[in-house]
């Protein structure tokens, strides 16, 4: 147990004798909020059948899949701050990488603040928010937590997580806080992938965080005190970087590139994106498609690193049980939106396609009726907020804009909304534009609307419109926003985006195309 574990361990006992004030709540559930960055929902409890997924799948079973959830952000920062605040971007304002959710609103609410205000020890570690939109990296919002955030990395000297000597070069050492020399690492050409190294899983700062967030779970098992215990991992995250066991499990000849990786048919162009993320940083051609092989071995990396994750899960998920506090431990997985593994042409987020936009959600709550249930009904990611209020019996703050989903635990053939909303921007024909689209649980009902305000809010005329039917065309090879069969459809899911854009200013559908 490091230093920083023994003080903090040191600190849990001390509030333990003498916070008398909340002895009446021992028996109040912990949480485990595990966070995925850029998982997609390719798993084996969601249909996918090549995935080795056993350790989600697993928790899985003990809980609820919603099948239908979607992300508010089809992008890390924005996305991860409506998720822990309750609120959508157009209320936390929080619509790029570069805005500190805590700049526009200094009183902003947190999900983890909120729990250590009412008796929780909220411990994070790894990629909860994203350090660009709080004040800093380091602290990721220090309201938040009651000891300060921490950060977990490989047993290996490393650049961007890569250890393979052909990829990574020493180029100078530098001192650290204690006056040791460290050395810097640079990265050659930045490969898209790295699967090459037989070396443990905390070789990688994700191994490394597995076993930093077992140690936690043995600590707090030891006090008599409800934890919130945030663990944010990397991977899939680009570069897809993994030790070799988990490229071994997958063989290239078991994947196939996306089939269709065109424009759909009648959308507007602007409505994809080029692949900012990886054409801009990794050793990838800048412009044009990429070759078969190039997509076979993305996909290929992508699915070693779910895997990865997936055995480090399972180090935790074992962990909580061992302690004796799974019976009493609420656990909620999520990956902060979807990603493009070639359809329609693209690769990363930042789209409001299904691939970019549905997002994985499972949750474990103790006592809850359905088990091993999935919710096929549209959920959002602010809707996590309010539901574990409900299941710890705290009050559900009166701002969040998100419902509890407690009711699907129980009964999963439910529903507590009609349709689940994500939003992302676009600039056309000199015109800044925000995309509103809506999901229910057969159709994906789309409006680009011009931005005229000082912020990101779509509150001018649209611009254009997209319907998408996901039964008959998964692929989303078609806009049926003007096929005359489908004006029913159009007018109901047009009532719907008017009904949610209206809690924001947002005058009715005008100016359609």
């Amino acid at each position: 147990m490091n230093s920083q574990k023994i003080l903090f361990f040191i600190f849990l006992i001390s509030n333990a004798v003498f916070s008398c004030l909340h002895a009446e709540d021992d028996s109040r559930p912990n949480i485990l909020f595990i966070a995925i960055d850029d998982l997609k929902p390719m798993l084996g409890c969601y249909g996918d059948n090549i995935v080795q997924s056993p350790e989600i799948d697993r928790l899985a079973a003990q809980g609820t899949v919603f099948l239908n959830n979607q992300c508010q952000a089809p992008i890390c920062g924005p996305s991860r701050a409506s998720l822990l605040t309750g609120l959508r971007q157009d209320t936390t304002q929080v619509y790029d990488l570069k805005t500190k959710m805590r700049d526009v609103h200094p009183d902003i609410l947190t999900l983890p603040e909120y729990f250590k205000n009412n008796g929780y020890e909220t411990v994070g570690m790894g990629k909860i928010f994203d350090g660009r939109c709080v004040d800093n990296r380091k602290f990721q919002d220090k309201p938040s937590w009651s000891t300060p955030f921490t950060y977990h990395y490989g047993k290996l000297p490393s650049a961007a997580g890569f250890v393979n000597p052909k990829t990574v070069q020493w180029i100078k050492s530098q001192k650290d806080s204690k006056g040791d020399s460290i050395p810097v690492w640079s990265v050659k050409g930045i490969p898209p992938t790295e699967g090459t190294e037989d070396v443990p899983d905390n070789a990688y700062s994700d191994g490394a965080m597995a076993d930093a967030a077992v140690e936690w779970i043995e600590a707090f098992a030891m006090v008599d005190q409800p934890f919130f215990l945030a663990v944010g991992f990397n991977k899939p995250h680009l570069p897809f970087i993994a030790p070799k066991k988990y490229w071994d499990l997958y063989k290239c000849d078991q994947f196939e590139i996306a089939e269709y990786q065109k424009v759909p048919d009648g959308t507007p162009d602007f409505t994809l994106q080029p692949g900012y993320e990886i054409r801009g940083r990794y050793d990838v051609p800048r412009k044009g498609p990429f070759s078969e092989a190039l997509q076979l071995e993305l996909i290929h990396g992508y699915y070693a690193c779910v895997s990865y994750i997936d055995a480090q899960i399972g180090k935790i998920l074992d962990a909580l049980q061992t302690s004796g506090v799974a019976d009493n431990t609420v656990i909620v997985l999520w990956g902060d939106h979807g990603w493009h593994l070639g359809d329609h042409s693209m690769w990363c987020k930042h789209s409001l396609y299904e691939q970019a936009a549905r997002s994985p959600l499972v949750i474990v709550a103790p006592g809850q009726r359905a088990k091993g249930a999935s919710v096929a009904s549209p959920t959002e990611f602010i809707d996590i907020f309010p539901t574990l209020c409900e299941l710890a019996g705290l009050d559900i703050p009166e701002q969040l804009e998100g419902v509890s989903l407690k009711p699907l635990l129980d009964y999963s053939n439910q529903k507590v909304r009609d349709v689940a909303m994500t939003q992302y921007f676009r600039t056309h024909d000199g015109k800044r534009l925000s995309g509103y689209s809506f999901r229910d649980e057969r159709y994906r009902y789309t409006e680009w609307r011009e931005i005229l305000g000082a912020t990101s809010k779509g509150d001018g005329p649209v611009v254009a419109v997209e319907l998408y039917d996901y039964q008959v065309d998964p692929l989303e090879t078609k806009n049926f926003a003007e096929v005359p069969a489908y004006g029913i459809i159009r007018d109901r899911m047009e009532s719907a985006a008017a009904e949610t854009l209206a809690q924001y200013g947002i005058n009715a559908f005008t100016d359609s195309p």
